[in-house]
């Protein structure tokens, strides 16, 4: 019998009282984060090559649509429908990024929508800091944990318990792969340029750091720095900059107003290059159903916009 969200569940509910040890950052949880940073020091050693950069830039981008379009609108929101595979491949590729597995992503945000930027949310800047909530947050005890009664949409699917457990595969691939890439294409086709080595520095290690900060800055500068549209509860901001690392998340203002759309930039000018290939994958029939901004939101957005400009026009 198929253990219930409750039974496989490790941890108390997220929304439980805080505790001194909730903010404890442990070294055990920094080391690994940590050794791929250090590992971004080794291009001292082996240089740059345009076939390394060009994988470090794909890598980048390609994790970055896996954590934007599925981590987060497809896992975390359910704003589209797709297929059993199609969600399995994409959640291994996502594991890929080093950011732990789909229903651990998605029980955090959950609980971090419920709370936006009010206790208990486990990363607001506004309650413990920036930097907390860019990295400190998921180097706790309690921030590493999975929630499964916060995500028993996807406890049901064996597969995804199995790639939650099993998170490090996806990293330990994506390594073995480069690293075999790198010295194939070093021996085979020496104008490249390119080793093993260079291989796992670059496609690895600076790609994935560079991922990893890409996609904390919606927690913490997403909530600091850009424009409010709307008037939410939270401290949710508009930042063109951020869309334009993250593939289109920067729109947070948005997104926390309306989090059920499978489109962050509501309107044709707001850069959103998720919204867009998911658009793509949905001619094809990979994904259905993509769920859009209703008339009333482009409504609220119009009122809004009008009272900011009464307002203008009756300051002193």
């Amino acid at each position: 019998m198929p253990p219930t969200a409750t039974t496989i569940s490790d941890t108390p509910p997220m929304s439980a009282p805080a505790t001194p040890d909730d903010q404890r950052i442990r070294l055990i949880n920094v080391l690994p984060i940590l050794s791929i940073h250090l590992v971004c020091l080794g291009v001292i050693f082996v240089g740059w090559s345009p076939l390394a950069l060009g994988v470090a830039v794909a890598l980048f981008f390609i994790r970055m649509f896996c954590i934007t379009a599925f981590y987060h609108r497809y896992f975390s929101h359910r704003t589209f429908r797709t297929h059993r595979i199609t969600q399995f491949v994409f959640a291994f590729v996502g594991v890929t990024a080093a950011q732990r597995g789909p229903a651990w992503w998605a029980a955090h945000h959950r609980h971090h929508h419920r709370h936006s930027d009010h206790e208990p949310d486990v990363h607001s800047p506004s309650l413990r800091g920036l930097i907390w909530s860019h990295t400190g947050w998921f180097l706790t005890d309690k921030g590493i944990q999975t929630d499964w009664a916060a995500v028993p949409d996807w406890a049901k699917y064996p597969e995804l318990r199995w790639i939650e457990k099993h998170h490090l595969i996806g990293p330990y691939f994506l390594i073995a792969a480069l690293s075999l890439f790198g010295y194939v294409a070093g021996h085979l086709w020496p104008a490249t340029h390119t080793s093993a080595w260079q291989m796992l520095v670059w496609g690895f290690g600076i790609s994935t750091t560079l991922l990893y900060h890409g996609t904390f800055t919606i927690n913490s500068l997403a909530h600091t720095v850009g424009s409010r549209r709307f008037q939410t509860t939270d401290d949710s901001r508009n930042n063109w900059f951020l869309a334009l690392v993250t593939l289109g998340e920067g729109w947070h203002n948005n997104h926390h107003y309306f989090p059920a759309s499978a489109r962050q930039g509501f309107y044709w000018w707001e850069f959103d290059p998720t919204y867009y290939v998911l658009r793509t994958m949905q001619a094809i029939g990979l994904v259905w159903d993509l769920r859009p901004v209703p008339a009333r939101v482009y409504a609220a957005a119009l009122r809004q916009s009008a009272s900011d400009a009464q307002t203008r026009d009756v300051a002193p």
